[in-house]
Formats: C-alpha cells, sequence, structure tokens
C-alpha cells in the first residue's frame, strides 16, 4: 500500500507542478488539473490512513502524513481564490509546495 501511495503522491506532484508554474507566470490554473491533483492528494492521504491504521506502519509514514494533510488544508485555501476568481499569494503557493514535497520525501524515505 506504501508503493501505491508514493505513486498516487508523485503523479500528483507533477500536476502540482504545472498549476504552480501556471500561477507563478499570473495565470489561472487549469480547473480540471486543480480538481485532479486534488483528487490524487486525497487518494494518497486515505491511502496513508489505511497504512496506519493497520499499526504497523513506521513513524515517518505518520510524519509524512501530517505534513501532507497541512498541504491539503493549503490546498483547500489556494482552490478557495480559484473560486473568488483572484490569483493565490506565490508565498502560499511555495509554503504549499514546500510542505507537500517535504511530506513526500519524508514518505519517500520509508521506502528507500
Amino acid at each position: 500500500m506504501l508503493n501505491y501511495a508514493i505513486l498516487v503522491f508523485a503523479i500528483g506532484a507533477l500536476g502540482g507542478l504545472v498549476l504552480a508554474a501556471h500561477v507563478l507566470r499570473n495565470k489561472f490554473a487549469p480547473w480540471l488539473l486543480s480538481l485532479l491533483h486534488a483528487g490524487l492528494g486525497a487518494t494518497g492521504l486515505i491511502l496513508l490512513i489505511l497504512l496506519l491504521t493497520q499499526g504497523n506502519a513506521p513513524q515517518q509514514v505518520l510524519i509524512a502524513f501530517v505534513l501532507l494533510l497541512a498541504a491539503a488544508l493549503g490546498g483547500f485555501f489556494l482552490a478557495s481564490f480559484h473560486i473568488r476568481k483572484t490569483l493565490p499569494p506565490k508565498t502560499i503557493v511555495a509554503v504549499h509546495a514546500c510542505a507537500a514535497a517535504v511530506g513526500f520525501l519524508t514518505l519517500l524515505s520509508v521506502f528507500l
């Protein structure tokens, strides 16, 4: 299950790079890609919850989950800007991306 979570988050991260590139160029990110990115993130979080509830996950999985959950909350905040038809602050985009990247790398450290 850890392998699937890593794969889902990796695919979601690729979409996140495209989304961030749009915002950094002062353009709105494609709404469909935003939804796909969010769906992949939610799927990854659900996989981590399942892994954590089995009771034998390493501590890094819990740490990664907390970081990725924080990134997801930041993602909801970013989506609220899109709904209001305003570009989000680039700082918020960077914080969201950093939290997600650190969470992903923490999760990946379990696999390596």
